[in-house]
């Protein structure tokens, strides 16, 4: 049950959010897309705009004021993201543009490189493009199995067959922490667990988890952890890959130029240690400052009460929808979810209900959601996904259940 104090919490957060306060089409404004990304807070916006204002310079390439300043802020948000992750080292933590190229760069720097010969890479039902794409290019092009675990009815991973899987065949497991398209919460632990007894790495995708929960990468133990910034409250183009350290020190560059040199000469070339050797050219550097800003905001925040207020408005959204619309068919009941809920009605594409939520100011994400074999799962072309944040009030609840009646009303 929400409380009154949570409501007044999530009401004081959500001032924080300029555009939150916006009208659409003459209504005020209901944001519930936050899987696919999130709102800024004036601290991030701030913070980025100060720095373009005022102290604007480029790293590593300078010894004035300035640009010693941007190099020595860059330096503390990429020890923020350690910290904020559980990362032992600040030089297991590479910038990139954001998950996708993260899993792209281990695809190729680890999958390309490192991977035992002849070993396959087991994914799960439930990826998002993202975590399958690179991997099957990968299998393809080396002749190598690949495998993907199948998901129950409900949207769970099956991880009894996940274990018969994890067979020696396999040298890496690539698997979401949690879904985007069914909010279902895997049990990475147990997955890291399996795949390491059998000798074969992780990579965990974290683009839906580090904003509603904790995320500690060493009492996880996987070998790497991405995610995106634009995801956690903070500015596009930015994006973290983790990476233990024993793997970076081994894996080769995944592009060439700047400051992910260490000399060179036309007989030779030889290259910076990680994080430096991922990193090639100008940085973004004032995207960095922004991610920053966000977790920052985060952990004032607190994840005590992001996990638990969200987690209270899935259950009064999934409450409403089933007594308000019987007929509708929700996507992804797996007991362990995120604050993700998909749904269908019977003789309404989803592309029809968004525009007509639309016009009664409410953002909800309809389509595939980059998740085409989960919706080939579910018989479904498309789902309507309402995703919901900290700054989510039940009222917006309310204004997302009287939108699915005009759209009922209008179309059937």
């Amino acid at each position: 049950m929400i409380s009154e104090t949570q409501v007044q919490q999530a009401k004081a957060y959500r001032s924080d959010f300029p555009v939150l306060s916006a009208t659409v089409h003459g209504k005020d404004y209901v944001y519930i897309d936050n899987g696919a990304t999130t709102q800024k807070p004036h601290s991030v916006i701030d913070t980025m705009t100060d720095f373009y204002t005022n102290t604007y310079a480029t790293v590593h390439r300078g010894v004035y004021h300035h640009s010693a300043e941007a190099t020595d802020r860059c330096d503390a948000v990429r020890k923020q993201v350690a910290q904020f992750i559980g990362a032992a080292h600040s030089d297991e933590i590479i910038f990139t543009k954001g998950t996708t190229e993260a899993i792209n760069l281990v695809a190729s720097c680890y999958g390309r490189n490192l991977l035992p010969e002849g070993k396959g890479i087991l994914i799960t039902a439930m990826e998002h493009h993202a975590n399958l794409v690179p991997w099957q290019m990968l299998c393809a092009q080396q002749g190598i199995p690949f495998r993907v675990c199948p998901i129950d009815d409900n949207g769970t991973l099956d991880m009894t067959a996940f274990s018969a899987l994890m067979t020696s065949e396999i040298g890496f497991v690539a698997v979401g922490h949690v879904s985007n398209a069914l909010g279902t919460v895997n049990p990475v632990k147990d997955i890291v667990k399996l795949a390491h007894a059998q000798g074969a790495k992780v990579l965990l995708d974290g683009a839906q988890a580090v904003a509603h929960t904790a995320v500690n990468v060493q009492d996880l133990d996987c070998d790497f952890y991405c995610f995106s910034g634009h995801k956690l409250y903070g500015p596009t183009g930015i994006g973290v890959l983790y990476g233990k350290r024993e793997l970076l020190t081994f894996m080769p560059p995944y592009q060439f130029g700047g400051d992910m040199i260490e000399s060179v000469s036309f007989e030779k070339t030889t290259f910076a240690k990680a994080p430096a050797k991922f990193e090639a050219g100008t940085p973004p550097i004032v995207e960095t400052l922004g991610l920053g800003a966000a977790i920052s905001y985060i952990q004032k925040v607190g994840f005590d009460f992001i996990s638990n207020y969200e987690n209270e408005l899935l259950i009064l959204a999934t409450k409403e929808l089933k007594e308000k619309f019987p007929e509708a068919r929700i996507i992804g009941e797996s007991p362990n979810k995120a604050a993700v809920l998909s749904f269908v009605f019977p003789d309404i594409h989803p592309h029809d209900a968004g525009s007509i939520l639309d016009s009664e100011g409410i953002a909800v994400r309809v389509g595939h959601h980059c998740a085409q074999p989960v919706m080939k799962r579910y018989n479904v072309p498309a789902t309507i996904r309402a995703t919901f944040s900290f700054y989510n009030t039940p009222e917006d609840v309310s204004r997302l259940m009287a939108g699915l009646q005009v759209v009922k009303d209008l179309m059937l």
